[in-house]
């Protein structure tokens, strides 16, 4: 073990559950799941970053039970017995890897699009019928439907820990349907749910009182929206604040900012350094996961996630931003479809023999 990651591999707990060190895999999207069940392979690609030395595992984007979910039939989801055994299968295999594993749990609203495979006769939904591209898709929910929607998270939940998933992480970011609800562009609504937050903080409410106060509940948010990276829900560390507030109120474990660099400053004018990772932390003081590039040197590009290749590079900046509080887990993503042992090649110090990212590695099946 080299003492340059003795830090990040030491445990901590997000709510009840303890955690055997701070590295994190990050939720990808794989679509591995044919008619949304989880197979054998799905266990043994998440049982090899388990056994390579992650210590949590968060789970690509699983659907919640609404019809109008998402576009793919081959994307995982949370309900029925089919996708409950798969689902059992792959806590097993994590477990016995030593890592623990939350389900992401996710519902793209009006960015499924207008030409879903997965139930196409349903109209796609959102606050406002409006796209993270500004343009108009499906229907505005009515507040009947965001009702039930507010219950499809919360059953997603409860099923996840019938499963025996550790915690959940609740994805409201890259301008899916919570994030969607958070942003101007995509919000236009004169009602209660216009208020930004307000939808967010009643997922989290709802799925709180389903699983109980001893289940670890994480929520994902982020600045940016896929296809607009300068986008922003928070002008002012005031308004995140905010934002955040409500969400920590509403019984929020853990939060997980999304950048696509760690490093980068999350409100300059007020600090050219704090990531937003740093301010999240400073603002609510919960266990903060940082995420964004780590280990490589090229960020995901514009024309999609894992679509170019990246090299391997040295973690000094992020063990740096460590030492200095501003966040208490790291997400890595494509280094570990890179190279699975990653954690383990740090810890033991043979960061020669890390593999460099190219894009077949979102094809692999483990």
């Amino acid at each position: 073990m080299t003492t340059e990651v003795t830090d990040l591999l030491t445990p901590t707990s997000i709510g009840s559950v303890r955690i055997p060190n701070r590295f994190v895999m990050a939720p990808m999207t794989r679509m591995y799941s044919p008619g949304g069940v989880p197979g054998d392979d799905v266990a043994r690609y998440y049982a090899r970053r388990a056994a390579g030395g992650v210590g949590l595992i968060i789970t690509e984007g699983s659907y919640i039970p609404h019809p109008a979910v998402g576009p793919s039939r081959r994307v995982p989801h949370l309900w029925g017995d089919e996708a409950a055994a798969g689902w059992a299968g792959v806590v097993e295999a994590v477990h016995a890897g030593g890592a623990k594993i939350f389900s992401q749990l996710w519902h793209l609203g009006s960015a499924r699009g207008d030409q879903p495979k997965y139930r196409p006769e349903q109209l796609s939904v959102g606050p406002s019928g409006i796209t993270p591209s500004g343009d108009r898709s499906g229907v505005a929910l009515t507040v009947a439907d965001i009702e039930f929607l507010i219950e499809c998270y919360a059953h997603a939940a409860e099923f996840a820990r019938a499963v025996g998933f550790d915690g959940v992480e609740i994805h409201g970011a890259h301008g899916y349907l919570i994030d969607q609800f958070f942003w101007s562009r995509t919000n236009r609504r004169t009602d209660d749910y216009g208020r930004p937050g307000v939808f967010a903080e009643r997922v989290v409410r709802a799925v709180r009182r389903v699983v109980g106060p001893d289940f670890p509940i994480v929520f994902r948010y982020s600045q940016w929206k896929t296809g607009d990276y300068d986008a922003r829900i928070a002008e002012t560390p005031d308004h995140l604040a905010a934002l955040l507030g409500a969400l920590v109120d509403a019984g929020v474990d853990a939060l997980h900012p999304s950048t696509r660099r760690f490093w980068s400053p999350g409100f300059p004018d007020h600090d050219p350094q704090l990531s937003l990772a740093g301010w999240t932390r400073k603002l609510t003081g919960l266990p903060t996961i940082a995420v964004g590039s780590v280990g490589l040197d090229r960020v995901f590009a514009a024309a999609g996630v894992g679509v170019d290749a990246a090299e391997v590079t040295g973690i000094d900046e992020l063990l740096t931003r460590f030492e200095q509080g501003e966040f208490d887990l790291v997400a890595v993503g494509r280094a570990l479809l890179a190279d699975a042992d990653w954690v383990a090649k740090h810890a033991a110090g043979r960061v020669s023999q890390i593999q460099a990212y190219d894009p077949s590695h979102m094809l692999r099946l483990t």
